[in-house]
């Protein structure tokens, strides 16, 4: 199956990260907190419940829908959903059928899903554990794995849908649709997507106006210092849409990295020039907070490192471009522009 641009060097990393560390609570970053940071913190609290549609709405069901894998697959009932995602999970609960939701992937952050048993670590999918579950409809995407375990649960007669990833915001859309048109209830989809692209458009028009005209650089890191791991993003990192959307310039993807990550290297940062630091919450706790991170060799000496402007986003919701993409959209927008407003 075709890997996302979050899939290839970051998402696996990613869930690995969140199994060792639990996904409950941001963790303290250690060192100065910086005002960008303490505005992030407050944003990852807020965005950790969803916020369904103020009707449920009742499935009408069978339908026969499209799958990413090619496949057609037949709904008949949605009583016991097992998303394979964490953004799968809060399109669900957002179109308002969490209560038919049975078990979650570790990366299912928000409050509404946290007491779910976890049958997915790591896109390490247990396929037992799922269908023990006696589902009625499993939702994955293209980063689900292994191709063993999915083959099991189809096997075992269950529907299972297979749905794209989205990697821009002009994409949020279209895997709502997706999500709905499978649950049996489009309408609300409808009205879901309508809504979100609403609240990405508001946040947008409240961008302010930079002096001169100049958009910030912005470098998006991955870190996770338990593991070593330090990267820097490029154009197909799944950042971009959100940078640009903010007012901002993908600093890595500006600078010629073509490719979705690459290893922090003094030279390449040189290169990006960045004047702020976009990175996950749990990531920045994992290299101690402000401290830390500038003390990974390069980041000091650029203009982010020497002002310690960093912006700091939950991981459980930042490149999930879902319902929620607004709020985090504006998480970014109000730290990257805090001086402006």
């Amino acid at each position: 199956m075709r890997r996302s641009r979050l899939a290839g060097a970051l998402v696996t990393a990613l869930a690995l990260a969140l199994a060792a560390t639990g996904c409950g609570g941001n963790g303290g970053t250690g060192g100065t907190e910086q005002r960008a940071s303490a505005q992030a913190a407050g944003a990852a609290d807020r965005a950790d419940r969803v916020e369904p549609l103020a009707a449920t709405p009742e499935p009408r069901l069978p339908v026969t829908v499209d799958s990413a894998d090619g496949r057609k697959v037949t709904v008949t009932s949605t009583d016991r959903i097992v998303p394979l995602t964490g953004s799968l999970s809060e399109i669900v609960f957002t179109l308002g059928l969490g209560e038919r939701v049975v078990a979650r992937d570790i990366t299912a952050t928000f409050e509404q899903a946290a007491k779910l048993p976890v049958v997915t670590r790591a896109h390490d999918v247990s396929a037992e554990g799922v269908l023990s579950l006696r589902p009625t409809l499993v939702l994955a995407d293209t980063t689900t794995g292994p191709a063993e375990a999915i083959g099991q649960i189809r096997a075992a007669g269950i529907p299972l849908l297979v749905v794209a990833p989205a990697q821009s915001l002009g994409e949020v859309g279209r895997r709502i649709d997706a999500v709905a048109g499978a649950l049996g209830v489009t309408a609300a989809g409808t009205e879901l997507k309508e809504r979100t692209e609403r609240r990405i458009t508001a946040v947008q028009k409240d961008i302010p106006a930079r002096e001169g005209g100049r958009e910030p650089r912005v470098a998006f890191l991955y870190l996770r210092g338990s593991a070593s791991v330090y990267l820097l993003g490029g154009a197909d990192s799944g950042a971009s849409s959100l940078l640009e959307a903010a007012g901002a310039v993908d600093a890595g993807k500006e600078s010629g990295l073509t490719k979705d990550f690459t290893p922090i290297t003094s030279e390449a940062l040189a290169k990006a020039a960045p004047d702020a630091i976009l990175v996950m919450t749990k990531g920045l706790a994992s290299v101690d907070g402000v401290d830390g991170l500038v003390k990974i060799p390069g980041v000091a000496e650029t203009p982010a490192g020497m002002d310690r402007r960093v912006v700091s986003v939950e991981d459980g919701v930042l490149l999930n471009y879902g319902p929620r993409t607004d709020e985090v959209l504006k998480s970014i927008v109000d730290q990257l522009h805090a001086d402006e407003k």
